[in-house]
């Protein structure tokens, strides 16, 4: 059990910095991270705080979905956002091109590394992923599912004044190919959330 929780408080905290990198790379956010900043540039408060407000907001969806949260969901909530918050804190965007390319790469493949380590642990989805498998489980396709929330908050995002490019692209097309090698190899064996590669 102590194995498991290094390895998902790992992925977690690497998810954050993960995060990070590619908001400094200043190319294009995921989907959920465009609407994060998108609240940020609008409302006020750190891209990292409202990670957390929207994550515990998410969590709230799953009561009618009947999902159970694990403490690798709790811990989600709490740790990828506040890493965020730090990271961003400190660290200034570079302003060289290549600086920011390798950024978004680095961001990109740290982030699939990530989801692997904390998925793979097996101590709960994140809040995001649980509502799609949530509503996955009630009989919808799971692709469908995943693309739909993620084309929400996507657009919800961009009109809010998040950043959409290239990096938005990249990272859409990665993902799901990182996430089926690294969730398996860090997974050995155990039992991950139904639906978790297929998400991917």
């Amino acid at each position: 059990m102590r194995a498991r929780l290094v390895q998902l408080y790992a992925g977690l905290l690497l998810y954050g910095l993960s995060s990070s990198l590619l908001v400094l790379a200043g190319l294009g956010l995921d989907p959920w991270d465009v609407f994060h900043q998108g609240l940020s540039r609008t409302i006020g408060l750190a891209i990292g705080t409202w990670a957390i407000v929207v994550g515990a907001a998410v969590l709230l969806l799953w009561i009618p979905l009947r999902q159970k949260p694990g403490i690798g969901t709790l811990s989600n909530v709490v740790l990828v956002g506040g890493t965020m918050d730090v990271v961003l804190g400190y660290v200034h965007a570079p302003h060289a091109l290549g600086w920011r390319i390798a950024c978004l790469a680095a961001g990109v493949f740290l982030n699939g590394v990530a989801t692997g380590a904390y998925i793979g642990a097996g101590l709960g989805p994140g809040p995001r992923d649980g509502l799609m498998t949530g509503l996955a489980a009630r009989g919808h396709s799971i692709r469908l599912v995943r693309t739909g929330l993620e084309l929400t908050v996507l657009v919800t995002g961009w009109l809010l004044g998040g950043t959409v490019g290239v990096g938005t692209l990249v990272y859409a097309l990665s993902i799901g190919p990182l996430a089926h090698v690294f969730i398996p190899l860090f997974a050995h064996g155990r039992r991950v959330p139904k639906g978790a590669l297929e998400a991917a």
